[in-house]
């Protein structure tokens, strides 16, 4: 109660007393006219004091109905929370400190709302000790206080926190699924393990246009390559790759190693991979300028089974192969098969001594050498591929056999020593890229029938070159369009120029008892021009047209009928000239 409120009732009181004085007093036979009207002067303080007391006690009735209220709301919101609570953890040990100053501060607050309770009920019990009032009598609280109830609530809510802050470290901890345009790909919460699927498809579709309707190469679609991809990573360091293809009319392993990169400067990879010999060869094959390889890549393995050391020295202005393999025979993909004690010893250097300049004209320059040796033990498996034809050979980039041994003359086998030598140079600047790569492979054959030896040694080498007519860099590793085909969006995707130009020259010795001279040429000259459409980062159309030359070979097989040819005589008997189109999805 304030003080002037106090003034006020005892104003009131004294009044009371006056008033009843000068009524008795107004019984006499004679009143005092100034007590009356004193006395009405009193009533009309008592009666303002009566509109205050009323006054005061209407906010103490506001203020108990607004605690009701909020008991009520509280009350409500109490359920709801419990009804959340229902079901889940205990809070959490580390929100315990947190609950201890929240519930401090709470007590603190609820404190201070009794204090100004009990001075509401204090002055409504100074006015009902006057008896200007019946008594007000507050019904008991039965039910938890309010500060009882916000505490509750705190506690329901930080429980709420927590669990949240639970679920979504569980969230967290899941494996993080992406979808997109590198496949899809799975990743542990502590990225210590990672999947990646991904996919390799090449339609190709080859016309030949010769002049003998009767020997030219057979017009064909087929489905080049089909290959499943699945790579990843565990703990971080160990990375692995599986891929077959199913392309080619059968299923074959190409890539299945597993790689241990300890730092950028050193990693041991084992299992079956490309080996570090040719320039082209170890160019991503899904973007590879033209449909196929170009001739020097006819003289290096295609993959090896084995162990290598590999690394990049100096922030990458040094890398460096080195490791020991099975045997594989020129063009070769090598499956388990038995080489007895035979190795390979393989590895490459490369240079990119200007990464570092700034230079932009001479900072993706590269240059380097790769190369092998090995010892055969009289095995035909050390000899080339026999792609394109029935027995081991080589041929031209559209994938005709022009050069076989000869097992008419006997069985031609490896046998001695096996060296390659591969120098190679590589140059992008601004939307232009060359590549020039020269390959040797020497080695010694043996014919079983005739027992004749030999040290053959073929040479190979190209020149290469990609155009961006869209802008974007040049790149050996796949084109990202500046603005993918769309025509909706009104982007064409990218568009890239392709030529190159190459020889692959036989050792004449060849012609001496190991392959014959009236069938097989001596040598192959070739050069291409293309034109390849990125329509987006995945998919792709290559276009280009192809013409080889031939020294040798392309005799008749009788000369009694002279329209009759032998491979690979059916090739080299006139110049190739070849369109291949592809249609390529990558991801």
């Amino acid at each position: 109660m304030t003080t002037t409120q106090g003034i006020n009732v005892s104003r009131w009181l004294a009044l009371t007393g006056v008033t009843v004085f000068l009524l008795t007093a107004g019984c006499g036979p004679q009143p005092n006219q100034e007590l009356q009207a004193e006395a009405v002067r009193l009533r009309d303080e008592q009666a303002r004091a009566a509109e205050q007391l009323v006054a005061l006690t209407n906010q103490l009735a506001a203020v108990r109905a607004e605690q009701s209220e909020t008991v009520r709301r509280l009350l409500s919101r109490l359920e709801q929370l419990e009804q959340r609570e229902a079901g889940q953890t205990r809070a959490a040990e580390s929100a315990r400190e947190e609950e201890g100053r929240a519930r401090a501060a709470q007590e603190e607050q609820a404190r201070r709302f009794t204090q100004r309770i009990a001075q509401l009920e204090g002055e409504v019990g100074a006015l009902q000790a006057g008896r200007l009032l019946p008594e007000i009598i507050l019904p008991p609280d039965d039910g938890p206080t309010v500060g009882e109830l916000e505490q509750r609530i705190l506690v329901a809510e930080r429980r709420r926190e927590l669990d949240a802050e639970a679920a979504e470290a569980r969230a967290r901890a899941l494996p993080e699924l992406s979808i997109g345009e590198q496949g899809i790909s799975f990743r542990s919460a502590d990225t210590n393990f990672t999947v990646r699927m991904a996919g390799l498809v090449q339609l190709d579709s080859r016309t030949f246009f010769n002049d003998d309707e009767w020997n030219e190469g057979n017009d064909t679609f087929l489905l080049r390559r089909a290959r499943p991809i699945l790579e990843g990573t565990m703990f971080r360091n160990i990375a692995y790759r599986i891929q077959p293809d199913f392309g080619g009319g059968g299923a074959q392993i190409f890539d299945a190693y597993v790689a241990y990169e300890l730092r950028p400067e050193l990693a041991l990879t084992a299992g079956k991979f490309k080996g570090p010999v040719g320039l082209e060869q170890l160019h991503i094959l899904s973007a590879l300028g033209f449909n196929e390889r170009g001739l020097p890549s006819a003289l290096v393995p295609l993959r090896n089974v084995g162990v290598q050391l590999s690394g990049k020295l100096a922030d990458g202005r040094v890398e460096y192969a080195a490791g020991v393999f099975n045997v594989a025979g020129d063009g070769r993909n090598p499956e388990n098969a038995d080489f007895g004690d035979d190795r390979e010893y393989a590895g490459r250097l490369f240079l990119r001594p200007f990464l570092s300049s700034g230079n932009k004209w001479l900072k993706d320059l590269g240059f380097g050498v790769g190369g092998s040796y090995s010892q055969v033990s009289s095995n035909a498996l050390g000899l080339p591929s026999s792609r394109g034809g029935r027995v081991s050979g080589y041929t031209t980039p559209a994938g005709q056999q022009f050069f076989a041994y000869n097992p008419l003359a006997g069985p031609v086998v490896g046998d001695g020593a096996f060296w390659r030598v591969s120098p190679q140079l590589e140059y992008r600047v601004g939307p232009f890229g060359l590549i020039g790569e020269y390959a040797i492979s020497k080695h010694a054959v043996y014919n079983s029938t005739t027992f004749r030896s030999a040290d053959l040694e073929h040479h190979a080498w190209q020149v290469a070159a990609q155009w961006m007519l869209t802008g974007e860099p040049a790149s050996f590793g796949g084109i990202v369009p500046n603005r993918p085909f769309s025509p909706q969006g009104g982007g064409w995707g990218a568009w890239q120029l392709v030529g190159r130009f190459g020889q692959l020259d036989i050792d004449d010795g060849a012609f001496q008892g190991f392959s014959n001279p009236a069938n097989s040429a001596s040598a192959a000259t070739s050069w291409s021009v293309g034109v390849n459409w990125w329509l987006n980062r995945n998919l792709r159309v290559l276009t280009s047209f192809t013409h080889t030359s031939f020294e040798g070979g392309g005799a008749p097989a009788s000369v009694v009928d002279p329209s009759t040819y032998l491979p690979p005589a059916t090739v080299t008997r006139q110049d190739e000239n070849a369109l291949m189109t592809r249609i390529q999805l990558a991801f």
